[in-house]
């Protein structure tokens, strides 16, 4: 039996890509892109190997299907844009044209050694989204420690609250329900003593959380070399990664102010666009798009799925971006989200901001 929220996972993605089929089937994926644009969301970006089958997955694509991607928005007359560009042109009444850009999360490293040399033979330009306190080494990636861990051990245990439980990892399915798990853990508790916890797990276990950054991520030099690349930008995406909706106003502002001076102090110049993390409804919401204009900002983005329209221009702090999931990794299926219609039937039209 599949426990509740590992079958919901399950159920949407089912849905997700019966979908995606039926319209690129229909012949309505070949409609023009009825927004003034779409923003990808990419993190690892690495060739395919049978170990990277794991709970995160979806957050990895090969370097092949990036190249697809490209060619595909180029091949239904799509025109790439650097991001901070993006609000001037869709405000622009005499310009006609549709748009993409892309943006990578979190700074990992094959973003430099697979993603950057796609762009640089497209001449597209990209957007590195920098969690600062990765770069700098103070701040694990709970997700990274826990799927290191499922990938090491046949059992876990953890006190999720309620007494401490053996949680096996032994299959492919107790792997996704075990990160099920822990998502929803570090969702519904205080989210720094969930993730603290966590990091005493993989400490307990042999496995040092800031190593494993280190080895996943490029620190401030590297992202220093990267944003000479005509092409690349760096944008801010909070010190911690800590979902902005659950801390209050000054940990808010803390978070956004000081990774925007940190990716400054990298890059030399002050950061354009953030990126809120997670990105999901629940992950941001009014508050975090205020607070991000405060700021500064004349771009942020969420993770919130959607086509970018023209009125989106009102509120260029809570655009949508599109995630290229690596469940779906089909030239069909990214044709099928630019015709808007999987966000029509999911209830996400294309004038909503992101």
């Amino acid at each position: 039996m599949i426990p509740g929220i590992t079958f919901k996972r399950f159920m949407r993605h089912t849905l997700i890509r019966t979908g995606l089929e039926a319209i690129a089937l229909s012949g309505l994926s070949r409609r023009r892109l009825p927004g003034g644009a779409i923003i990808f969301t990419l993190h690892h970006v690495r060739p395919d190997r049978p170990e990277l089958s794991k709970p995160n997955r979806l957050l990895s694509v090969t370097p092949a299907f990036l190249d697809e991607t490209i060619r595909t928005c180029r091949d239904l007359g799509l025109l790439p844009i650097p991001l901070e560009k993006l609000p001037a042109r869709l405000c622009d009444p005499a310009d006609e044209n549709r748009y993409f850009a892309f943006t990578l999360d979190d700074g990992y490293r094959n973003n430099a050694e697979f993603a950057a040399p796609v762009f640089r033979r497209h001449g597209v330009p990209y957007t590195i989204f920098v969690t600062s306190g990765f770069a700098a080494r103070t701040h694990s990636i709970w997700w990274e420690t826990v799927e290191a861990l499922l990938s090491r051990h046949e059992e876990i245990e953890f006190d999720f609250g309620s007494g401490p439980c053996t949680i096996p990892t032994r299959t492919a399915l107790q792997k996704t329900v075990a990160i099920d798990r822990f998502s929803k853990f570090v969702q519904t508790s205080d989210e720094d003593a969930a993730v603290r916890q966590i990091d005493k797990l993989a400490t307990g276990l042999g496995l040092d959380p800031l190593d494993l950054v280190s080895r996943l991520t490029m620190n401030e030099k590297e992202l220093a070399v990267l944003a000479t690349d005509p092409l690349a930008s760096l944008g801010a995406h909070t010190v911690s990664h800590v979902n902005l909706t659950r801390v209050g106003e000054d940990r808010l502002r803390q978070e956004i102010v000081e990774s925007t001076r940190a990716v400054e102090t990298i890059s030399g110049k002050k950061p354009q666009s953030f990126a809120y993390p997670y990105g999901f409804a629940e992950a941001v919401g009014e508050r975090e798009f205020a607070a991000a204009l405060e700021a500064g900002y004349e771009i942020a983005v969420t993770n919130r799925p959607g086509l970018i329209s023209r009125e989106c221009t009102k509120k260029p702090t809570s655009f949508n971006r599109v995630s290229l999931n690596g469940d779906y990794q089909k030239a069909r299926y990214v044709r099928a989200l630019l015709s808007g219609i999987p966000f029509k039937l999911a209830g996400q039209p294309a004038a909503r901001p992101a």
